[in-house]
């Protein structure tokens, strides 16, 4: 897969509003329309572009807790748990890392119980060692 610097800009403004039409794209841009398509298609063909998703405002939300949750996993126990953290709809992200963890999961949740409840149960799944968690206060900004 080769990203053109040309191909980074059109997917920094399909950050900001995947629904932007093509030809507001490629006004941004100052490229033509079809243009802008093709390249979009060739994103799309070659895989950069996976799918599109839905970002919701922070007040849609509202008063819903947000964390952080630091995974350790047991050794050959990965796949199991990368499993079992799918299945939970409040786990919204799961990243691998580096480090003291091995994984680190967004839960997002409507309480603190429901938090508590929610690490408790990531905890519970047979190949966890241990999990920490750190509430999210605010998001600065997201691309």
């Amino acid at each position: 897969m080769k990203i053109t610097a040309a191909d980074q800009h059109l997917l920094s403004v399909l950050r900001e509003n995947a629904r932007a039409s093509t030809a507001e794209i490629a006004r941004r841009l100052q490229l033509s329309r079809t243009t802008v398509q093709s390249r979009i298609e060739r994103l799309e063909r070659q895989g950069v572009i996976r799918g599109y998703t839905v970002r919701v405002h922070d007040q849609a939300e509202r008063g819903h807790i947000r964390a952080h949750i630091m995974i350790t996993v047991l050794p050959k126990q990965m796949a199991a748990v990368v499993d079992a953290l799918h299945a939970m709809p409040e786990v919204r992200v799961l990243h691998s890392v580096s480090g003291p963890f091995d994984l680190v999961a967004m839960g997002v949740v409507p309480s603190v119980e429901d938090m508590d409840e929610l690490t408790d149960r990531i905890g519970a799944i047979d190949g966890v060692g241990r999990t920490t968690s750190s509430i999210i206060l605010s998001a600065k900004f997201e691309r």
